[in-house]
This record gives C-alpha cells, structure tokens and sequence, in this order.
C-alpha cells in the first residue's frame, strides 16, 4: 500500500525542444517517447504515491497533445515561456486555497526514481522547513550546473549559476538537481517577488532560496544517491542514453 504524504505535485512540461525538432515533429519535448513511452510518462509514475487529483501539469507548446494523453490530470498553461519561476507561477490560481507542500519536478527528466521522490517528500515532511531541494555532488569536471551555497547552519541560503559565479564558487561540487518541494504559501509569495534574469529577461526557481531566507525561512538540501537520475533530454543524443539507461534498469 501506498504512503500518502499529502503533497500536490506540479510538473513542469510547457517545453517545445527546438533540439529535438519539436517544429518538425509537432510532437512537444515531454511527448516524445523512450522505449515506446512518452518522458512525462516516467515522471508521473515515479511520483505515483501523489494521486491523478493532486498531479498538474503546466502546458503550453502542442498542449493538446499532452492532456490528451493524460485526461485523468489537471493543467494549467503557460502561454509565454520565461523560464521555471514564470511557469510555477502559472499555478498560482490552481493552489490559491491550498495550504501544504507541493513537488515541481521537470517533465524531460524521466530517469528519477520513486525512491528518490518519496524520499525527498519524508524527509521535507520530517523538517519543517519551507523549501527541500535535491542536490548531487560531482567527482572529476564540475559540469556548468548551478551550485550550491550554504550559510553556517548547513542551510542552502542561494544557488548561483556557473556563468555568474566567482572562481572560487565555481569549486563548489554540491550541484542545484533541479527538483523542490515547497511550502505552497512561502513558494507563492516569494515568487510574486522574482525578477528576470539579466541575461535571458527569464524567471528561475533558482532564485528562491535566497528570498526564502530574505523572508526568514530555510532551504534543505536532499543528497541525490544516483547521478545517472539526472539526465534530462534537449537533444537526440540525450533521448539516446536515456532509454540505454532504461533498458539497464529493466
């Protein structure tokens, strides 16, 4: 029997994937299929302990073509894509009365297992604090991933991305995975706070634990066991290993 944590869950999946030909194919990023199986499909049933009316998705390029697909769930759309902050903010109105903890997860990242889903959800379920985020740490070549900075207590207190990053930050192998569990009111009001990056005009979730800690709240880190969950698809390439991955685990 299935644990219910009693968290909504907010898949974000309004991404065309102009590296995937998504033009040509018509067929959105999240759509297209690994081993027969569309990406978000392995999203959604990593995250399966959270039921179809808790699960959202925020669409937008061909969206008819994911809620079609998945009729059993709610969604909201993104109709201007700027960036993972803009997309959660979409929601905003869905989880206006809601008052608990929701998981933002990319729909392009199909190799995270229930395992670490679930176990990300106790642990911020056993905290108290307002954000838990997943966070890998890298041996040999530092990817240009956004790292982590923590305060004196261990907390993440910001998450600075490579390109903006001192010399010295750019030594920190503690790794931003790209996955969160919020408190819905601290999520909402940070957000309606955000500004655009300077160099895309874009808004990124990155930002908020920074203004969580301006608000005086705290961000967790949760350890990633597994570095291969983190591969995500922008390309043909990516689509390739990702199934090779698949086959392995099957």
């Amino acid at each position: 029997m299935e644990k219910n944590y009693g968290i909504k869950l907010l898949v974000l999946a309004a991404g065309q994937g102009k590296r995937l030909r998504s033009e040509a194919t018509q067929i959105p990023k999240v759509m297209r299929t690994a081993l027969g199986k569309p990406l978000v499909g392995y999203v959604l049933d990593a995250a399966d302990f959270v039921s179809a009316e808790d699960t959202w998705l925020v669409v937008g390029f061909r969206k008819e073509a994911v809620m079609k697909a998945f009729p059993h769930l709610n969604f909201v759309e993104q109709t201007e894509r700027k960036g993972t902050g803009h997309a959660v903010l979409c929601a905003k109105e869905a989880f206006k009365d809601y008052d608990g903890d929701i998981m933002i997860v990319n729909g392009d990242m199909p190799l995270f297992s229930k395992e670490t889903l679930a176990g990300i959800t106790e642990a911020h379920k056993k905290s108290g604090v307002a954000c838990t985020m997943l966070t890998y740490t890298v041996e040999g070549e530092i990817p240009p991933f956004g790292h982590i900075i923590r305060d004196s207590e261990g907390f993440v207190c910001d998450i600075v991305e490579h390109k903006d990053a001192t010399e010295e930050q750019k030594l920190i192998r503690e790794l931003n995975a790209g996955l969160y569990i919020f408190s819905a009111k601290e999520l909402f009001s940070a957000l309606e706070r955000l500004t655009p990056s300077t160099a895309t005009g874009e808004y990124y979730l990155t930002a908020l634990p920074a203004l969580l800690k301006e608000d005086g709240f705290k961000t967790q880190a949760f350890p990633l066991k597994d570095a291969d969950e983190l591969l995500g698809v922008n390309t043909e390439e990516d689509l390739l290993k990702v199934e090779a991955c698949l086959r392995n685990k099957s």
